[in-house]
């Protein structure tokens, strides 16, 4: 597993796996190498999406005291993932870094707490599984317009739900991070 710094405690990490003619078979999660990597991450929950083409979710995070740090992958498709530091005294805050994760590069991201997510779908049916440190709180969930963060998300069309759309400014959002 290689880990290496993105933004200032971000990671973006190449899961190990292997192939033969039987498939592909890859780590997700190992808990050892994060600590190692100096990433504490304790699993609460996990959960997935599939994403028709030019879908674009997000920036979506979780508000104190629910905020979470979340292990992104894509292990069918290819998205194009995007993460913005919210975080009012981080070096790197209001920063936005992507690139892109696939079933086929095995890329993963770990995302610290006070950071917005989202993602555009760059293939039809793509996954994209979450293991997350927090459990969901409804009344703590939040985010900012996709359109907000400095970043051109190079999409004619996007598909984005009236929810994502709703979302205020990353200009406007007083973080509580």
């Amino acid at each position: 597993m290689e880990i290496v710094d993105i933004l200032n405690g971000a990671k973006l990490i190449t899961l190990p796996s292997s192939q033969d003619a039987r498939g592909t078979f890859v780590k997700t999660f190992h808990e050892t190498t994060l600590a190692q990597a100096g990433i504490a991450f304790t699993l609460r929950e996990s959960y997935y999406s599939f994403s028709k083409k030019d879908v674009i979710r997000g920036m979506h995070f979780q508000l104190p005291p629910h905020q979470h740090a979340k292990v992104v992958f894509c292990p069918q498709g290819a998205i194009l993932d995007v993460i913005v530091d919210l975080r009012r005294h981080s070096p790197t805050h209001g920063h936005h870094y992507a690139t892109e994760l696939s079933a086929a590069n095995h890329k993963a991201y770990y995302i610290p707490k006070g950071f917005a997510h989202g993602f555009r779908a760059l293939t039809d049916d793509a996954m994209t599984y979450y293991l997350v440190s927090s459990v969901y709180s409804a009344a703590h969930d939040a985010g900012i317009r996709y359109d907000s963060i400095g970043y051109h998300w190079d999409v004619k069309e996007p598909i984005i739900s009236a929810r994502d759309l709703s979302f205020g400014t990353l200009a406007d959002f007083d973080s509580q991070f």
